[in-house]
Parts: C-alpha cells; structure tokens; sequence
C-alpha cells in the first residue's frame, strides 16, 4: 500500500509536504534555470525581478546583460532589495517580469504582472508543471494563454529558504512559462535540457 503522504510529498502537495512550509513560501530556484531560459528567450533590457529572495535569479540575469530591479516582502540579503509587497503594487513597468513566484499566490502574481507591463513585453515564470492544472487557472488561461511553456526535462532544484546544501535534488517537475502581453494564441510546448 505504501506511505500516501510520501506521494504527496514527492509532488509537491503543500497539505501533506514532509516538514512545516516556509512561511513567505519562500524557496529559491537554481540559477541553471536561468541559463535554460536564456538558451530559448529574449527579453527587453530591464528585467523586474519581484520576488527575489536572495537573489539567485537576479545575479544570473545580470551575469546575461540585464539590468535587474529587485523587490520582495522581506529583504533577503540581494543586493538593493526593495521592500515591495508585489500583490499590492500599482506602479507599472516598462520592461519584462521575470520570477519563481511564490506558488500559493502564483495564479495572483501572473495577473498582477500582466496589469503592469506594456502590450507585447513579457513576464516569465518558473511554476510547477502543476500550475497547468486547475478550474480557476483554466479561466485565466482561456484569457491569458501563455505563448510558450518550456518544461524541463532535467529536475531542477527549489531549495528552502535558499539552503541548496540541505535540497540538492528534486522530484518536482518545473517550467518556464512565458507570457507576452496582448497574446491571443495557443501556447507552445516545448522542451528543455
């Protein structure tokens, strides 16, 4: 029969993951996520980068070119971290939002994203494959399809609270999903190593 709450475990189901969840849901992403992302997309000079943590996204999009602006409730050490509550923010954007949101508000960090970026920029998530699933995302996303979904076919590592040491590896499959602002088509699947 086997241990259910392990399954659960493995994919990552918040009620019956192993140990308490991060109270921010803060858990930060391996920057080889960023060199897969950068192996398929573009974006424009400025980067937002509203939950950064400590900054493992942000330094690898700086080490790309990108001029990186940081924001998070709880300042965790990245350089110029500005104390922004995303969710409540109405100040717009002119470039691309890029992030690992955290995943019990990633539905409302999407929608706020697309209302603060220009027609035809970008907003870039690194999600459970998960994120697919869903009622309520299935209305958005009839609404806001995203253009691409790059799965990854490698497992890519979420460490909590940034502690790679204590998670060096994954069961969880993870995605880049990519919206562009305006974008009415269907979404492209595709793959990453």
């Amino acid at each position: 029969m086997g241990n259910l709450n392990s399954t659960f475990s493995v994919i990552g189901a918040t009620n019956h993951s192993k140990g308490e969840r991060q109270a921010e849901d803060y858990y930060a992403t391996e920057s080889k996520a960023v060199d897969l992302l950068m192996g398929v997309e573009k974006f424009s000079n400025n980067i937002w980068e509203c939950a950064v943590g400590g900054g493992h996204l942000a330094q690898k999009l700086e080490e790309y070119g990108y001029t990186v602006f940081g924001s998070d409730i709880i300042d965790r050490g990245y350089k110029d971290t500005q104390i922004i509550d995303f969710l409540t923010c109405t100040k717009t954007f002119d470039g691309d939002i890029v992030t690992n949101p955290p995943y019990k508000y990633a539905l409302e960090f999407t929608q706020k994203a697309l209302d603060l970026i220009p027609v035809g920029n970008k907003v870039a998530f690194f999600l459970k494959l998960t994120f697919l699933e869903g009622q309520k995302r299935r209305k958005f996303f009839e609404k806001n399809p995203p253009k691409v979904v790059y799965v990854s076919s490698a497992r890519l590592n979420c460490a909590k609270n940034g502690d790679f040491d204590a998670y060096k590896s994954s069961a969880i499959a993870y995605a880049w999903f990519v919206w562009e602002k305006g974008f009415t088509g269907k979404p492209v699947i595709e793959w990453i190593n």
